[in-house]
């Protein structure tokens, strides 16, 4: 049975999984007890480990067969692993659902927060909390609740950790007789707390400098904006009514706001965005109507509704909103949507949803504005859930996964190596074969929506450290199939080529900067007490019991970064009462692979290259080749906390490859080369960037941005014009004759000058009146100071529209209100 549109309306068969993981900003995970989990536990203490369904249910298959390599645990290695396993059982502790945190790197330090939530009542709080600390990455915890006080924390808030070792806890404090709420702040890691009473109730966690953990922003339930400039000790309240904020580069700050009431604010498109740079002392407006604003990278974007029965564009700023420019994509109604699926400071990735409940729109590529955006791929994945499976492969540079919907409803996968310029399926991991009914055999990767549905417990595992590793959940054949078990995959060249490595879904993670890789089964029913490991990159495994009593399984949990070889498996085992207990089992494979790795241990690889084909072009990605010094797979050793990823770069000749096609252009398919769209053939683009506006008119290319190829191919302007917005040239002065000067004798000559004459001065004096009237229709129209701006255009021939925009400065004496999503625009 092929998946087709209906999973992504919840209908598939589903993996029941006992534990539910949720990650929370990298050094957090969330693990929670479900319902079907517990009641597992009170009926039977050790169901069978096997994935066996009940009678009357259908059972997935298992895709195209593939071996994977696997090796026996020697004795001696099995009593080292022995010595160095560390079992934790938090006794007396039931908790519904535990958070944990590392804090700082390398420093040791792991929170974990257990908490039984009470019943949900706005004005009264409910609920037990626990608080732990370990110091020795999580081979034993100590309880610290009284640190707190015993207080409750709330769940939604978590435990937030900032820059260095700062760390922050938010009561469940009632609203009713409490002039604000309450935190904890530590500034050792968690070693201890203070007790800090605020001067308003908050309505969502408090936000950190990216790099001052002493400026803090909050966000109150009555829509105050409040600063702390010294870790939370005395708040200020800098602005009323505020919806949602952002920090931006440097101490910028922006946050959305209006006049009126925030919901009908928000629904006709009247919020007001701001921003200050001096925290909070003054306040700019960078545009009013907007519906919903974000940061991402270096890219200020919002979307404006420029008129009540128009649709929605798109803004970007670069430069902090200094200026602006609309983004040239289709507009969207109100049942549309845009999502940013990715940015940095060199380009955007953006969704615009297709009309209807179709469940797929197009991807759109930036320039380095976020101005000009190229369509990079059509009828992109975006279920009803609003979840999209683009993911950014961060082990090799370029790279990008995702998912499409075809016309008949099948979901493919495609994979770039080149940010988005150009998209092609996954080869068929190199240990399968599709078989002779299959005409197109390919792998395809499960991603976030998969999740969601419970079908994969995990999606695609990269890091920056493990060059050129990716881990993913797929299968092979013509489409996803909700038919087959999904099974594990690895690439050691970042996606290039694959192979099956582990059979059904589990839970994996990356250690030791990709020397080593770790594995639990995702069992039906829950309960583990094997863990699988691999010094080769998947090649070949090892399996360890790491407890003789299994647990029902919550999550796999290591330090941020992959430099760690210490792995964490959580979950909960029923007490002889019939509660559960929490349990946490550290292996520590540190002391199994002791030996360090040195220069013989590494090889160079030329990011990139294939077998074959133009030797001087192998490995050209985005105009560099790059050569790595990676680990070889045979070597079993340690790349230590102090590894760091090496390479080398030297410059490709430029060839189409490096170019996107322009906005009205699109790839052909049969072709590389950029061709107009129909849509757009007697349309030019004009641009008014700081008082100056650019025509131009080019054969449909634009340099992929970070793109750094030299010389060779190089798409010609056909035309350019640079001239200042909106002011007229004034014409040249006329040439002056040396060899004659014209005289009026006659009296005919003479009545004629006097005519002309009086001719031209009544054209100038109406020419100053309508002036003068259109200039003081302006003036009552825009009563707000004029801000520099810059002005998007597109003119068709036949008919030329513009759309203006102006704004200015504002003191906080305006109340403000809400905004939405920082990266789902709606």
């Amino acid at each position: 049975m092929i998946w087709r549109l209906l999973v992504l309306l919840g209908v598939s068969v589903v993996l029941l999984m006992g534990v539910e993981c949720r990650i929370r900003e990298g050094k957090t995970l969330t693990f929670r007890r479900t319902q079907h989990s517990e009641s597992q536990g009170r009926m039977r203490r050790r169901p069978r480990r096997d994935a066996s369904s009940s009678p009357g249910t259908s059972k997935p298959s298992h895709g195209p067969p593939f071996t994977s390599c696997r090796l026996l645990l020697t004795p001696a290695e099995h009593e080292v692993l022995d010595d160095n396993t560390h079992e934790t059982g938090f006794n007396g502790d039931d908790g519904s659902y535990v958070i944990l945190t590392w804090v700082g790197d390398d420093t040791g330090v792991v929170l974990v927060l257990s908490t039984i939530s009470g019943p949900v009542h706005p004005l009264n709080e409910g609920g037990s909390t626990r608080l732990y600390r370990s110091t020795d990455y999580g081979k034993s915890f100590r309880d610290i609740s009284q640190s707190i006080n015993h207080t409750f924390i709330k769940e939604e808030f978590g435990v937030s950790v900032g820059p260095g070792i700062s760390v922050i806890l938010t009561a469940d404090t009632p609203v009713l007789n409490n002039p604000g709420g309450i935190i904890f702040t530590s500034t050792d890691a968690g070693a201890t707390f203070k007790f800090i009473q605020l001067p308003f109730h908050l309505a969502q966690p408090i936000a950190y400098h990216f790099s001052n953990p002493d400026y803090l922003v909050a966000l109150s339930i009555d829509g105050g904006l409040w600063l702390s400039l010294d870790f939370g000790a005395m708040w200020t309240k800098v602005h009323d009514g505020v919806h949602s904020f952002s920090w931006g580069a440097g101490i910028n700050l922006f946050f959305s706001c209006s006049r009126v009431d925030a919901v009908e604010a928000e629904e006709r498109g009247d919020l007001i965005l701001k921003r200050t740079k001096d925290l909070g002392k003054t306040f700019t407006i960078i545009h009013e109507d907007i519906y919903s604003f974000g940061y991402i990278g270096a890219f200020l974007f919002f979307s404006v509704m420029e008129d009540p029965r128009s649709p929605r564009v798109m803004y970007f700023s670069s430069d902090q909103g200094d200026t602006f420019s609309q983004a040239l994509l289709p507009s969207a109604s109100t049942e549309q949507f845009y999502s940013i699926l990715d940015g940095d400071e060199d380009m955007l990735f953006l969704h615009v949803d297709n009309p209807g409940d179709t469940f797929f729109g197009t991807m759109y590529t930036s320039d380095d504005r976020g101005i000009l955006f190229s369509k990079s791929l059509e009828r992109h994945l975006f279920d009803g859930h609003r979840k999209s499976d683009f993911t950014n492969i961060t082990s090799l540079r370029g790279v990008y996964l995702t998912n499409k919907l075809d016309i008949d409803g099948r979901i493919k996968s495609v994979i770039s190596f080149n940010r988005g310029g150009t998209w092609r399926p996954l080869n068929k991991p190199e240990n399968t074969n599709c078989g002779d009914k299959i005409k197109s055999c390919n792998l395809h990767i499960h991603g976030e929506h998969s999740r969601n549905n419970h079908i994969v417990p995990m999606v695609t595992l990269s890091e920056p450290a493990a060059v050129g590793l990716v881990i993913a959940h797929g299968s092979v054949g013509d489409s996803l199939s909700s038919s087959q078990h999904p099974d594990v995959f690895v690439s050691s060249d970042g996606g290039y080529n694959w192979r099956g490595t582990l059979r059904g879904p589990h839970h994996y993670t990356i250690l030791d900067s990709g020397g080593l890789i770790v594995a639990v089964e995702a069992h039906r029913e829950g309960q583990v007490k094997t863990i699988k490991f691999s010094t080769d990159e998947g090649q070949c495994w090892k399996l360890y019991n790491f407890t003789d009593q299994p647990f029902f399984f919550a999550g796999l949990a290591s330090e941020p970064g992959t430099n760690a070889m210490t792995v964490s498996v959580w979950g909960f085992r029923p007490e002889e009462d019939g509660q559960p207990m929490w349990v946490a089992v550290t292996i520590d494979f540190q002391s199994l692979i002791t030996r360090e790795c040195n220069d013989n241990d590494y090889e160079e690889w030329l990011a990139h290259s294939t077998e074959g084909g133009d030797s001087e072009r192998n490995g050209c990605v985005l105009g560099v080749k790059e050569t790595y010094r990676r680990l070889k797979k045979q070597s079993v050793c340690r790349n230590g906390r102090s590894f760091v990823v090496k390479k080398k770069q030297s410059p490709c000749l430029c060839t189409r490859e490096d170019f996107l096609c322009d906005f009205g252009y699109y790839r052909h398919v049969n072709t590389s080369e950029c061709v107009r769209q129909p849509s757009a053939a007697n349309k030019t683009y004009e641009l008014c960037l700081n008082g100056e506006e650019d025509e131009l008119l080019t054969e449909g290319y634009r340099k992929v941005p970070s793109d750094r190829c030299e010389g060779g191919f190089s798409p010609q302007l056909i035309k350019q014009t640079v001239k200042a917005c909106g002011i007229k040239p004034s014409p040249a002065p006329p040439a002056k004759s040396t060899s004659s000067v014209t005289h009026f004798d006659t009296p005919r000559e003479k009545l004629v000058l006097i005519l002309v004459c009086a001719g031209a001065v009544i054209i100038v004096l109406i020419a100053i009146v309508s002036a003068v009237i259109v200039v003081r229709r302006v003036i009552y129209r825009n009563r707000t100071p004029i801000y520099r701006f810059s002005n998007l255009r597109l003119q068709d021939d036949e008919n030329s529209t513009t759309v203006d925009h102006e704004s200015g400065t504002s003191s906080n004496s305006t109340a403000c209100q809400q905004d939405s999503d920082d990266d789902l625009i709606e």
